[in-house]
């Protein structure tokens, strides 16, 4: 491991521009729950083990319709964790690797909690959307808008929202997380697609790009993809994931280590390799 450890130290100080893959595993260093199997999900949430109900069950817009309780009651309480949960220092480590370069930071995210963000990173493309963004539920338009202080009270026992749920400012109807769930076909992707937008042209300018890929599972591999692709050309990938780290063949320096434990590492030999003044 030391060996991988001095050779991803070694692409970071010689990086031009840096571009941070992360999946679900970027949260877990924080307290967050990365929802790995039914079982890591009932452990969250007791309630809906009670239940079982499964999160691909739950992540259902047709819940929106059916059930707006049950469906606000999940997302109102993600809603409620998200804000009070406070981005672990790797966060720190990635924003701060950025600045220090010429081509600066982005990151493309999987997730929705709106945690890089809140660490305070420039520039964020979350390909399935944000929970602290709304849309019409019934498609009144095809805008998106921000959630702001608006909270939902949910029922610890049952894990339903309490009533007044959130609405759309434009129909009064009832109002759903922009979110990309499961079996989504009505889900309004513009604020995505623009912040995706703006990334691929950010890559375009940029030299020398290292991908540090964090956290990105096999189940869902749209990071990973978005990892290798970017770094296809120079192989030039930082995968840090401590159950599947596996790269191809001289694609990338595998991590089998936690976000905050390889980056407090990784920061550790990047500070001995800077002169002393």
């Amino acid at each position: 491991m030391s060996r991988e450890l001095d050779h991803a130290a070694e692409l970071i100080s010689a990086a031009g521009a840096l571009l941070v893959c992360a999946g679900a595993g970027m949260g877990v260093d924080s307290g967050l729950p990365d929802f790995r199997g039914d079982h890591g999900f009932w452990r969250a949430y007791p309630p809906y083990a009670r239940l079982g109900l499964r999160f691909a069950e739950l992540a259902d817009p047709a819940h929106f319709a059916a059930d707006p309780e049950l469906a606000w009651g999940f997302y109102g309480h993600r809603l409620d964790l998200y804000r009070r949960t406070v981005p672990h220092a790797g966060f720190t480590v990635l924003r701060e690797w950025g600045a220090a370069l010429p081509g600066g930071v982005q990151v493309f995210t999987s997730n929705v909690d709106g945690q890089f963000q809140r660490a305070g990173f420039p520039a964020v493309a979350e390909v399935h959307g944000s929970i602290h963004h709304l849309q019409c539920f019934a498609g009144c338009h095809d805008g998106s808008w921000p959630i702001g202080e608006m909270s939902v009270s949910v029922d610890a026992a049952t894990m339903r929202a309490v009533p007044p749920l959130p609405t759309c400012p434009r129909c009064g109807g009832l109002a759903r997380p922009n979110i990309l769930m499961f079996g989504d076909l009505d889900w309004v992707p513009g604020r995505s697609q623009r912040q995706l937008v703006a990334l691929r042209e950010w890559r375009r300018d940029r030299q020398n790009v290292v991908v540090v890929e964090i956290g990105a599972g096999l189940a869902v591999p749209t990071v990973r993809r978005q990892a290798e692709l970017a770094s296809a050309a120079t192989g030039a990938l930082i995968r840090i994931n401590p159950r599947e780290p596996q790269v191809r063949h001289g694609r990338g320096v595998p991590l089998a280590l936690g976000a905050l434990d390889a980056l407090a590492q990784l920061d550790a030999r990047l500070q001995q390799q800077r002169p002393r003044r």
